[in-house]
């Protein structure tokens, strides 16, 4: 027995020294060079090796200058600040000649977009953009960029190399993540390291680190652009056109290390074949030198190359090799894994190991890469001359918001945009002056148009690893199609800047007017509406047609404001509803009298609006990133006021002070029949209820709301199916995201401002919603042909028609209102925003009888 203990501490203790000895720079560098001394290591600037602890956003910073300062490769730049006001920075490595022509070398590399230039690719430099960490629990990637950035910047033997080569070293994708990251797993650091899964350090608290201040995954926003940290990323790609994008992630603890290719069948159809025979070329370097080093690692056998919205797939539609990476986790600084101990150290060593594979494989494939972003923009140009299409066009007559936020989403992607200036209709639909746009395609980004206004149902393969759909028109609920040369040649148009401005709105009629009236049909409407509400005005709902003495027709849905209890004169209100015209884009209209046509000003039909006091529920099993898409939806675009309620002090805090709660998507399971009977009696008091799906269930199962959904038929099955066929056939019928058509009633509360009853959803679940037999409890439902865009399984196409997407109950005097679908995904679905804003804002004047 003693014999036993003796050898446990001997191992212990060997243990630990292995552990002390890895965290030694000599352990990441690789071997064979020499290191300028002028040039400080990590632990000069940081105070410990790296793999010691988790380097804090400001420590990467810091080093980062420290590094630029002192050496003549590298300079430092803050491209842009994240909501945290964290600096978002680029370190530029390449050759000091180089650094004197930068302006020069982006020039050059500008034209590998026009075929009709003339370059010499033997000599321009490669561009290699390192990216680290844009899941700020990922934290191997953001460490292995200190020892990157070393490297670059110190190792003599390379110096000739950098005179053919730019590195754009973004060392941490997600500031806010990383940082909230690092603060967990040093906080929750023992001296003496313990391995043990059960660890406090391996498990973060709600949010988690992954994800940036509002909880988004910034991965899926190249595309969208919706975050400061994606547009000042995607502007500074465009100045550059990197030649290779790398992407380094990590996965699951129990996994070994991916790269790219991914799985060959799952590219997107845009992207060219040679795009795969590139990266695998480029792979054959990744796998040398990590057999040199001894690690694991696999390639085409998980991930994808389908949803241009990633990090490693922007890049493929536009000339560029984008290479994902995927190290398993050690999450903190050493845990238990199937292979043995993983450590921090080894996570950071196989992450910069593949950093030098991939400066390898550009030093040597320079004029290949460089020659095929030339190549594709010349076969761009081919397939545009081929196209019987010349332009897209989009707007919306109601609404120039949403018209406005997709051609600023296009316009980040150095992509030309065109406003209309004339109203014109095309095959029977009207689009206005100033709220359509057009998109040529004869241009260097045809593909990524091509691509943002796509529709597509049918695959090579049926698996994704994310959304299988992204028709921007369709998430922003747009009219749009394609024009022929004629119409295009005819359209009247003028091109618009990449810093496009939201129209400002205006207060139409002089002050001291009868009432103030304006529509809800434009996508700030909601704003105007809370930042009146805010200063005390009397708000109304009209829920019928009024026509205004001024000859103006005024839809359901309006808003009327009056001065009411508020201690205001004429001009301060005036002077208010000026300025909330103008940040709104609303046009706001006096009313001289309120004998009006349609109902009078004074109609019983007309409601007073209560101001929100809203709380969404979060922590717990609630999903962080639907409630941060909530919480972002308020706070960054309409500039109202939420409580982030921890769902396990429901029981505790006043719910009385809230009149708006809700409950994204998530698991619920952990409150108690306490909570349940508090919130029954919250909305039995009459609360609005706003909930998303699984929280229906839950709702649904504790008397809250009557939420049924279907049983999925069984499928008859065969007494033996194979076994290697398992994985395939049960993710085929995962709806991953897609987009399907839904019918809306106009004439419900939850339908005002949208002009028509056909529009857009996206799913992402399984879960179908059965109709309330009320038939004016369900506002939205899904068509007997649903798919738009995207994949299903046809099984779950067949079970989703004619299902509900919203449904609305009645509990005492408050709502319950169910959202199948979620709203407000990843922040670029404003096409259905205004469903949720109008739950918010008028549940509480649903009538009763309408949701029992």
């Amino acid at each position: 027995m003693i014999k036993r203990i003796l050898i446990l501490v001997l191992i212990t203790l060997t243990f630990q020294w292995h552990l002390s000895a890895q965290n030694d720079l000599n352990y990441y560098l690789p071997e064979g060079y020499t290191y300028n001394p002028d040039i400080p290591t990590p632990k000069e600037v940081l105070g410990f090796e790296v793999g010691d602890w988790h380097a804090s956003h400001d420590q990467v910073v810091n080093y980062m200058k420290a590094v630029a300062e002192a050496s003549e490769r590298v300079s430092f730049e803050i491209i842009g600040r994240t909501y945290e006001l964290r600096p978002q920075t680029i370190l530029t490595i390449t050759s000091p000649s180089n650094h004197g022509r930068l302006d020069e070398i982006k020039s050059e590399r500008q034209k590998l977009r026009d075929p009709s230039q003339n370059l010499d690719l033997d000599n321009l430099p490669l561009v290699m953009w390192a990216g680290y960490s844009v899941h700020g629990n990922e934290p191997s990637a953001v460490n292995a960029a200190l020892l990157a950035a070393y490297y670059f910047a110190a190792a003599n033997e390379i110096a000739a190399d950098l005179d053919d080569i730019v590195i754009l070293l973004d060392p941490a994708m997600n500031p806010d993540g990383v940082n909230r990251f690092a603060s967990w797993v040093n906080t929750h650091k023992s001296y003496t390291l313990n391995a043990d899964p059960n660890s406090r350090e391996f498990n973060e608290a709600w949010p988690r680190g992954r994800t940036n201040h509002y909880w988004f995954d910034l991965n899926r926003d190249w595309l969208p652009v919706q975050h400061p940290e994606s547009r000042n990323r995607v502007s500074k790609f465009q100045e550059w056109l990197p030649n290779i994008q790398l992407d380094h992630h990590e996965m699951g603890t129990n996994s070994t290390f991916f790269f790219q290719p991914g799985i060959p069948a799952r590219n997107h159809p845009l992207t060219p074949k040679k795009n795969f025979t590139l990266t695998e070329k480029i792979g054959q370097y990744h796998a040398r030198f990590l057999d040199k080093i001894g690690s694991l690692y696999y390639t085409q056998e998980s991930f994808d190359d389908f949803y241009y919205g990633k990090g490693s797939t922007y890049p493929d539609v536009q000339g560029s090799i984008g290479i994902l990476f995927e190290q398993a986790s050690s999450r903190g600084h050493v845990q238990e894994s199937v292979y043995g101990p993983l450590t921090f150290a080894f996570t950071i060593r196989n992450q910069f190991t593949t950093t030098l594979s991939s400066f390898e494989a550009a030093k040597e494939m320079r004029t290949e890469l460089n020659t095929y972003m030339k190549e594709f923009y010349t076969q761009v140009k081919s397939e545009y001359d081929e196209d019987s299409n010349r332009a897209f066009i989009f707007g919306a007559p109601e609404d120039g918001g949403r018209t406005f936020h997709l051609a600023d989403m296009i316009l980040q992607h150095d992509v030309d945009v065109f406003s209309l200036q004339e109203d014109i209709t095309v095959n029977g639909v009207e689009f206005k002056k100033e709220k359509a746009y057009i998109v040529p395609l004869n241009q260097p980004q045809y593909r990524l148009i091509k691509s943002i206004f796509e529709t597509r149902t049918t695959f090579e393969d049926s698996l994704f690893y994310d959304v299988s759909a992204w028709t921007m028109p369709m998430a922003f609920n747009l009219d749009y199609m394609a024009l022929s040369s004629r119409i295009y040649n005819l359209a009247n148009v003028e091109k618009v800047p990449k810093e496009l401005s939201l129209k400002e709105g205006q207060v139409i009629g002089e002050s001291g007017a009868y009432s103030y009236i304006f529509g809800w049909g434009e996508y700030y409407a909601p704003k105007a509406l809370f930042a009146l509400m805010d200063k005390g005005y009397l708000t109304r709902v009209a829920h019928e047609e009024i026509t205004i003495p001024e000859g103006v027709k005024m839809p359901r849905g309006s808003i009327l404001i009056s001065k009411g209890q508020a201690k205001a004169t004429d001009e301060e209100f005036y002077a208010d509803l000026q300025k909330a015209a103008k940040s709104s884009g609303v046009d706001i209209y006096a009313v001289s009298t309120g004998y009006t046509k349609g109902v009078n000003i004074g109609s019983p039909t007309i409601d007073v609006l209560e101001k929100p006091e809203i709380a969404i529920f979060v922590e717990g099993g609630v999903s962080s990133s639907e409630a941060g898409e909530t919480w972002h939806l308020l706070d960054q675009r309409f500039e109202i006021p939420a409580t982030l309620l921890p769902v396990d002090r429901i029981t505790s805090v006043d719910l009385s002070r809230y009149n708006v709660i809700v409950m994204s998507n998530g698991n619920y399971s952990s409150l108690g029949k306490s909570a349940a009977e508090k919130l029954k009696e919250w909305v039995s008091d009459g609360g609005t209820l706003v909930a998303r799906g699984y929280a229906l269930q839950w709702l649904d199962g504790n008397g809250i709301g009557p939420f049924k959904f279907k049983t999925p038929k069984r499928e008859d099955e065969e007494v033996q199916r194979s076994y290697a066929d398992y994985s395939r056939e049960t993710g085929a019928k995962v709806t991953g995201g897609a987009i399907f058509n839904v019918k809306l009633d106009t004439t419900h509360p939850l339908g005002y401002g949208y002009s028509r009853t056909e529009m857009y959803t996206f799913r992402n679940s399984n879960l179908f919603m059965e109709p309330s037999k009320n038939a004016y409890a369900n506002p939205l439902i899904y068509t007997s042909s649903p798919l738009a865009s995207g994949y299903v399984h046809p099984s779950n196409l067949e079970e989703m028609k004619d299902t509900g997407a919203i449904r609305v109950s009645a509990q005492g005097r408050g709502k319950v209102i169910g959202f199948v679908d979620n709203p407000n995904f990843r922040a670029f679905w404003f096409g259905t925003n205004k469903l949720f804003l109008n739950a918010v804002f008028f549940g509480q004047t649903i009538s009763t009888g309408t949701a029992r």
